[in-house]
């Protein structure tokens, strides 16, 4: 064999930089992903996850109630960022509707804050505070008459 050609002995260094390297990458995309995760999950769906697994049958009950309203909730922002709600039963307005909103930030960045709605143009409610720029949570509670409806919607 030549000089050339000669292949470099491979040592218990090589293996030992190989699995220093190796194991470095990992641990670098495993601590990237963690902190990217800690800082945009608030950690927090419900206070206290049994009581809410106590509340879930009573919450199914009140979903079936809902849909069997038949009502169409369309949420929507219009271009000064005020909330629109219009609520429909068999194509038709709903009259007389009343609404309660509170919107906050889905990862927990902002506290949640009470929208108040007006009649609008058209038969639709709107907020009276515009929502800032940005991604929002709204939780709605509609009320016509007796019946409830409650709504959670994800703007942008």
């Amino acid at each position: 064999m030549t000089d050339t050609h000669k292949l470099k002995k491979f040592t218990g260094w090589h293996m030992t930089a190989i699995l220093v390297t190796f194991f470095a990458v990992v641990m670098t995309v495993n601590f990237t992903m963690a902190r990217f995760a800690m800082s945009t999950f608030g950690g927090k769906v419900v206070e206290n996850s049994y009581v809410a697994s106590q509340h879930y049958n009573e919450w199914l009950k009140r979903a079936d109630a809902q849909d069997r309203l038949g009502w169409d909730a369309r949420i929507t922002l219009d271009a000064g960022r005020h909330v629109l709600l219009a609520i429909r039963k068999d194509g038709t307005l709903l009259d007389g509707v009343q609404a309660a909103a509170t919107v906050n930030h889905p990862l927990g960045r902002t506290a949640p804050a009470a929208l108040r709605f007006e009649p609008a143009a058209g038969g639709v409610l709107r907020s009276l505070e515009p929502l800032a720029i940005g991604r929002w949570r709204l939780d709605l509670i509609v009320r016509h008459g007796a019946a409830e409806a409650r709504y959670r919607e994800d703007l942008q």
